[in-house]
């Protein structure tokens, strides 16, 4: 994996991909706070369901860090009316187990902090409806840390495409050149790539690093508060 050095100073700012695998949280698996029943156990649930067939972790792993929607249409290969059953199935089983087993990963809140004493300002994009990505951070406690949050129903474009990143610097009034963005899949470091802004692929979720190398972030860290360490904060 690369490495790079970067230096923090005033005028930059650090957005995280909260999906249902990154980083923050654990559990539903995200840069920041995650769910204990992670999200690929949710589509297997829903596709056992609805399709009857089993399909490999890595077949489930295929689509994480795009819209939720898009990966049922792929798992439905193509019937939209199944997909929305997919869909609908899915979001049942996360009601059921989705607040009791969010939390934000070890050391997370810590690490925020030090990011907000340094004056670095923070947002999210993420793959996650907004109102499900806002309640995890809610829940996990550090919503408060964040500047703004971007999800599918807030912008037309959706990662892998660098479209809600470049929307996020553009709300931060900051050049994407300036901004790290932090993700755990393959789609995060495509986007963050192609909005231009140095990348961070997070170790701490559920991709292989082999993974993440091979989409060429500007650095791999295996823990947020490591991330906040090398950024000499």
């Amino acid at each position: 994996m690369t490495t790079a050095s970067f230096a923090i100073e005033a005028g930059r700012m650090v957005s995280f991909s909260v999906e249902g695998h990154s980083g923050l949280a654990e559990a539903g698996e995200d840069v920041l706070c995650a769910a204990i029943t992670s999200a690929v156990r949710l589509t297997e649930c829903a596709i056992n369901d609805v399709l009857g067939r089993d399909l490999s972790d890595d077949a489930l792993m295929a689509g994480v860090g795009t819209p939720l929607r898009d990966q049922m249409v792929g798992f439905a290969e193509g019937d939209e009316a199944l997909a929305d059953q997919l869909l609908r199935t899915y979001r049942e089983h996360n009601v059921a187990v989705h607040d009791a087993n969010v939390r934000a990963f070890p050391g997370t809140r810590e690490a925020l902090e030090r990011l907000r004493a340094a004056g670095i300002p923070m947002g999210v994009v993420t793959s996650k409806r907004h109102a499900l990505a806002q309640r995890g951070l809610d829940m996990s406690g550090i919503a408060a840390f964040f500047d703004l949050l971007i999800a599918p129903d807030d912008w037309p474009e959706h990662k892998p495409a660098p479209g809600p990143i470049l929307r996020a610097c553009e709300l931060m009034g900051l050049d994407p050149a300036r901004c790290l963005y932090v993700g755990d899949s393959p789609f995060d470091i495509q986007a963050g790539n192609a909005a231009g802004c140095p990348t961070v692929a997070a170790l701490w979720g559920m991709f292989p690093s082999e993974a993440l190398a091979a989409e060429r972030p500007a650095m791999a860290c295996p823990s947020l508060t490591e991330l906040v360490d090398h950024l000499g904060l």
